[in-house]
């Protein structure tokens, strides 16, 4: 969260429209306070009391731009590495640790340039995460072991697959950066690496990588939040002072790609059911001036009803739905990137003349003073709202550290996209993007090589082969042996706790409006912001058989156009706001969300008011929207795991319950809905079962004069919600399978109508699933199919709740031939783990639940979501402390009976996604019967309820 007084100065005025003038809005500023420790470490401080909360996070300056040919996707194996172990931290590492102070999950992320490791703990824990952190850079390397770097290299070749293996488009980058950038190039490979280079990485690598890349010289360590400056620098020294400094890393200078001429290649995607196409032109590094204006350009020819691109693709040739365009800089060279996934049966040749079309459009156009203003408020906005929590803000500073040599660069990085001027885009425009070389990639469905741009070459893609066996064995709970790393002191002993933070929970207020909008709202002044919802009772659960996907389509609709303003001018003022807004359709509700800058926040929820009284029911945009829902069912119905909540969803709600279904419907119902359908939908909206949630900068007066115009022009009427059919426990457990041909994952969803969150046993439940599968990296599930058995990247469960019976789930994707492998060791799980559950997980599931409530109000969404657990279950406003003393009650005896009572194993719904010619009949070994094979039922009745 940001400092009120001293940490952020956040202003937000609209630039002249003077083509030139330059923004003179006061520079963001940041207080900050930078050390450098004799041994090169950069420490950066920075104070922020609003919560008692701190986020410690350490960045190296090492990515994958610095491996070396033959071991790509090696700074992430590194990265997995580094939470494993470390000589004083012990097993388990960051992730254990985690579980007992109340962390929210140590993790970590590697880019081209830099990898970073972070987590935000309650402040009576931060000693502890400095030690911890030191221990990782200082004392790990002994603990590495020829067993455990087998294990983390399936974790990581899981990832890959998971990420991009087993997605529709998943190599487009790998494609575009092979022919982008030439052999020996450092970002010619992926952050991800390949599946042979991971497997051949060695021990000895990960020293020699160790060794030179993880010294204090190359790192940077961020502390934010809430902690005693004296204090804490005191300990920074005592525990990273130390480590001896490594040899003098040399600076790489900017390498941008250069290209001849355009280069064409294109790739049969197995997991495609559209054609795609894009485009990808170097431009320029991190934080060169034209990055600025290059990233407004991009914004501006493809982002919304004034986009030059949406305008010629969308709406004049109907090619697609939408057009993305985005600037990527990194440390070294960037790139432009257009995308354009086709409807179906859409030649890319088409697509292509399109888009230069587009771009002849802006050649002679170019940006009105209106759209840059609006872009900047927009850009302006996100800036803001990407700072929003202490973590976000360590990662800031850092990066600005490494890459600009300057943790303040933070006001000038703002600065430098609010200065940007009309020239300014027409110049990148004509600089980097007009009648230059550029690589276009074609994906498009197996067998559809028709639609890729001619004269086209294949793509070089590496494709996995399915073998059962084919991974090598190991065990990972071999003890290294090693002499331990000296140190001037015992770093065996994990240091103390602070004192214990008070959890004050925020103010809440509420009323009822008199057209019976409920409101309830938190004043938050720590940012002039404010974020917004509006809950409608209702969505797919007021559909009926004949009308699938109205309440996706009525949603999507209000936001084109009000009676009054056109699609481009409502979009135009929302954004001239520095204001968002959206609509979705849920199960069971209508969800409208928006944020704004507090001072606009009455002329912003003005705009609401009319998208939900005056809607312009546009037949145009119907049917562009028609058009965009059917392309979402079509690319849904290649991804393995769209198809996977998909089916679950129809196998948990049955047959003829109306939740079964594809919340968007299916394409033969959408084609069949009119303007009148919606229109019928559209009346089931009601105040009297809306309520308005609102956390900011404001006062409650504020809001209901902002509310008072809704409560005249959307009067009260009553609409019934139906009661939904009871859902019944399955009787007996039952394997389906779902077939995706070539799956080099499979998804598995394993679950049963368990508890509403208004039963008495559900947070209880919830306590006792918190190390079952909740708990992120530490939990039973992830630490036997990942750690123990480098089956998965991740595997969670969870009791989901509302107001009617939610599912206990089950859910990961594993490595496509341990199909039958992983599922036996879940159910080995869930059948033991009441039993296996012991006195220390009781004391580690209590420390880390109670403590960790000192992060439940950080941010905005949190306090938004707690204004909606008390709106919609009747909840006090201080049920996060209530809840804590449940934790604190709950005994031994509790959690085993809750396991009994909820885990059914053998009264479940078993759903694996993957390929069925190698993985189906195996699973018969389960013993759950013969799977059923959901391809050839378009309704799976299930005969065990």
């Amino acid at each position: 969260m940001l400092q009120r007084t001293t940490a952020f100065a956040l202003f937000l005025s609209l630039i002249s429209c003077q083509e030139e003038a330059k923004d003179t809005n006061p520079p963001l500023d940041v207080n900050y306070e930078k050390i450098v420790l004799d041994n090169g470490l950069n420490v950066i401080f920075h104070i922020d009391k609003s919560d008692p909360v701190v986020a410690v996070s350490l960045t190296a300056h090492v990515g994958s731009a610095r491996e070396k040919t033959g071991r790509t996707g090696f700074a992430h194996l590194f990265e997995h590495l580094l939470f494993l172990e470390s000589e004083n931290l012990g097993k388990g590492g960051l992730d254990q640790m985690s579980a007992r102070i109340g962390g929210s999950g140590a993790n970590g992320s590697t880019n081209r340039d830099r990898t970073n490791y972070y987590q935000t703990v309650p402040k009576n824990a931060l000693e502890k995460m400095i030690w911890a952190e030191a221990d990782k850079l200082g004392w790990f390397i002994n603990t590495v072991t020829e067993p455990v770097l087998a294990k983390e290299k399936q974790v990581v070749k899981n990832e890959k697959r998971q990420r991009v293996d087993n997605q529709p488009y998943g190599h487009t980058y790998y494609v575009a950066n092979k022919n982008l950038y030439p052999s020996g190039h450092p970002y010619n490979w992926q952050v991800i690496g390949s599946l042979e280079d991971l497997q051949n990485a060695t021990l000895d690598d990960v020293k020699e990588f160790y060794a030179k890349w993880y010294t204090p010289n190359n790192v940077t360590l961020v502390i934010a939040g809430d902690f005693d400056l004296a204090q804490t620098k005191t300990w920074v020294k005592k525990y990273f002072n130390e480590i001896p400094s490594g040899d003098p890393i040399s600076p790489i200078n900017p390498q941008p790609a250069t290209l001849d001429s355009t280069i064409k290649v294109y790739h049969e995607d197995n997991f495609a059911n559209l054609p795609e196409l894009t485009l990808i032109w170097p431009t320029v590094e991190i934080y060169h001036p034209d990055s600025y204006a290059l990233e407004v350009l991009s914004n501006y020819l493809s982002q919304g009803k004034s986009a030059p691109l949406y305008q010629v693709l969308v709406e004049d040739k109907k090619l697609t739905s939408n057009t993305k365009m985005y600037n990527y800089n990194a440390e070294l060279a960037g790139e432009l990137y257009l995308n354009v996934t086709g409807f179906d049966q859409i030649d890319l040749d088409d697509v292509l003349l399109a888009i230069n079309e587009g771009f002849e459009k802006f050649g002679k156009e170019g940006i009105s003073d209106q759209d840059l203003i609006r872009i900047k408020a927009q850009q302006e906005a996100d800036f803001y709202g990407s700072i929003s929590s202490v973590v976000a803000k360590s990662f800031y500073l850092a990066q600005y550290n490494i890459f600009a040599d300057d943790p303040g660069f933070i006001s000038r990085d703002l600065q430098q996209t609010l200065q940007v001027t009309k020239s300014d885009v027409q110049r990148v425009y004509e600089k980097y993007i007009k009648g230059k070389p550029f690589v276009a990639t074609s994906f498009v469905p197996k067998g559809q090589l028709d639609l890729a741009l001619k004269n086209s070459k294949k793509a070089e893609v590496v494709e996995e082969t399915i073998s059962q066996g084919a991974e090598e064995t190991f065990d990972s709970s071999i003890e290294a042996t090693y002499e331990k790393t000296p140190s001037t002191f015992d770093r065996s002993i994990e240091p103390p706790y602070g004192e214990t933070p008070k959890i004050t929970p925020p103010t809440v207020w509420n009323t009822v409006l008199t057209n019976g909008l409920q409101v309830y709202g938190i004043k938050n002044n720590e940012v002039p912001v404010v974020d917004f919802n509006l809950i409608i009772k209702g969505g797919q659960s007021l559909e009926t058989s004949d009308n699938l996907g109205v309440a996706n389509l009525v949603a999507g609709l209000l936001t084109k156009g009000t009676a009054n303003k056109t699609p481009q001018e409502l979009e135009e003022e929302i954004e001239l706001l520095g204001a968002t807004l959206d609509i979705s359709a849920q199960k069971e509700s209508i969800r409208i969300s928006g944020s704004t800058l507090a001072k606009n926040f009455e002329q912003t929820i003005a705009l609401v008011e009319e998208v939900i009284v005056s809607p312009r029911w546009d037949e145009k945009e119907l049917a562009l929207y028609k058009q965009e829902v059917i392309s979402w069912i079509q690319q849904d119905a290649a991804s393995p795991g769209k198809i996977a909540d998909n089916q679950f969803d129809s196998l948990f709600y049955g047959e003829g319950h109306i939740l079964s279904n594809n919340l968007f419907g299916t394409a033969a119902s959408i084609e069949s809905l009119n303007m009148d359908d919606l229109k019928a939908y559209y009346q089931l909206l009601s105040s009297a079962n809306t309520t308005m949630h609102v956390v900011g900068d404001i006062s409650q007066s504020s809001v209901q004069t902002a509310l008072q115009p809704m409560v005249v022009s959307w009067p009260t009427k009553a609409v019934n919600i139906p009661d939904l059919p009871t859902l019944d426990t399955p009787k007996k457990s039952t394997v389906f399978f779902y077939d995706v041909p070539g799956a080099k994952q499979s998804h598995l969803r394993l679950g049963y109508p368990s508890l509403s969150s208004l039963d008495k046993d559900y947070f209880p439940a919830k306590v006792m699933n918190y190390l079952l599968g909740a708990s992120g990296f530490a939990s039973r599930l992830t630490q036997q199919l990942r750690e123990t058995k480098g089956y998965t990247y991740h595997a969670d469960s969870e009791f989901q709740g509302g107001l009617n019976k939610g599912p206990f789930l089950v859910y990961c994707s594993v490595r496509s031939n341990v199909t039958l492998e992983s599922l036996e060791v879940i159910k080995q799980i869930l059948e033991n783990y009441g039993e296996s559950f012991s006195n220390e997980d009781l004391l580690t599931t209590k420390s880390s639940m109670v403590k960790g409530n000192a992060r439940a109000f950080e941010t905005a969404s949190a306090k938004l979501r707690m204004l909606e657990n008390i709106s919609t279950y009747g909840w006090s406003t201080d049920y996060v402390l209530q809840q804590g003393q449940i934790v604190e009650n709950m005994t031994l005896d509790e959690i085993k009976s809750l396991a009994d009572n909820y885990l059914k194993s053998d009264q479940m719904i078993w759903l694996v996604v993957g390929d069925a010619k190698t993985q189906m009949d195996r699973l018969s070994e389960l013993g759950f019967g013969t799977p059923i094979l959901l391809n050839e039922k378009s309704e799976v009745m299930m005969s065990s309820k």
